[in-house]
């Protein structure tokens, strides 16, 4: 069980970096999605790489994995509004996904939260 939640640390802290880069090198595509009622999407975009970033490798060093954790749970309420926007607008969005896969990531939210719950916050 410990090289089990071991590689999922690694996998966790890997995707969110990853992430949080793909909001940089993609970030039209992210500004986009951000809800239209939402103020300066490209600020919000890279702040929110930046924090995918930081809570990627925050989940990889045990002193910082709680904080970390907290934070990327945080972040992921945060952009739960995007994801319910492309996907309430799949139309919209049918270059980026087809409309099943984006309504598919609102639960994939939840199972992401857990993800990092699991890991991150449980002693």
């Amino acid at each position: 069980m410990r090289r089990l939640r071991g590689a999922a640390l690694v996998l966790l802290g890997a995707f969110f970096i990853a992430a949080g880069a793909l909001h940089f090198l993609k970030l039209p595509t992210y500004a986009r999605i951000v809800p239209p009622w939402l103020p300066a999407h490209v600020l919000l975009v890279q702040m929110s790489g930046v924090c995918e970033i930081l809570g990627g490798i925050g989940v990889l060093l045990p002193r910082t994995r709680r904080a970390a954790g907290i934070g990327l749970i945080a972040l992921l309420i945060a952009v739960f509004p995007a994801n319910l926007f492309m996907a309430t607008h799949s139309a919209t969005f049918a270059d980026l996904a087809p409309a099943p896969v984006l309504w598919l990531r609102l639960p994939l939210q939840i199972v992401a939260i857990a993800w990092v719950s699991w890991l991150c916050l449980r002693r």
